[in-house]
């Protein structure tokens, strides 16, 4: 099965958290402090992440979730562009990858991923970079992880020749 990444949609990915995108005017402010409530038991943490560049197309053959708390990234100053690859659950709760979704984000903005959204790492596709996240942790259920059969995850011939 292949995949084709598309553009921030925050309706289409409402399902499964929000993207984060900084104020545009001066003395503005962006509030997403709803997605980082406190959860019972654990501490909040934050952290840097490097993160290996990648290149399309990608083979994703795992996926993770975080059943208890949000993690939210945001992108350091050398970010130019990222994807971000999500799925829903089927009745059982495992991930379903025939529902999986990509988007290309931009470095100007961040992501945040609801309690229990199934998810690939981060893929920074220009350069090496960092990432600030920020989680509630403190369980040893905290990170799930699930092997997938392997979902191709590229740009259309139309796609590609935008990004040449």
């Amino acid at each position: 099965m292949t995949l084709t990444p598309t553009a921030p949609d925050a309706s289409a990915f409402a399902a499964y958290g929000a993207f984060i995108e900084p104020p545009h005017d001066v003395g503005d402010r962006a509030l997403f402090s709803q997605w980082m409530e406190p959860v019972l038991g654990r501490t909040q943490q934050c952290h840097l992440n490097r993160v290996a560049c990648s290149t399309l197309p990608l083979t994703v053959d795992l996926v993770e979730c975080h059943p208890h708390a949000a993690q939210l990234f945001l992108p350091m100053g050398e970010v130019s562009r990222y994807l971000v690859t999500v799925m829903p659950s089927d009745d059982s709760g495992a991930p379903d990858p025939t529902r999986a979704r990509a988007f290309i984000v931009p470095g100007s903005m961040g992501v945040v991923y609801a309690p229990g959204t199934w998810h690939t790492g981060i893929a920074v596709l220009d350069a090496d970079a960092s990432f600030a996240v920020f989680m509630w942790r403190g369980g040893d259920d905290d990170d799930l992880f699930v092997s997938l059969p392997p979902l191709d995850v590229g740009l259309s011939e139309n796609a590609q020749a935008d990004h040449a």
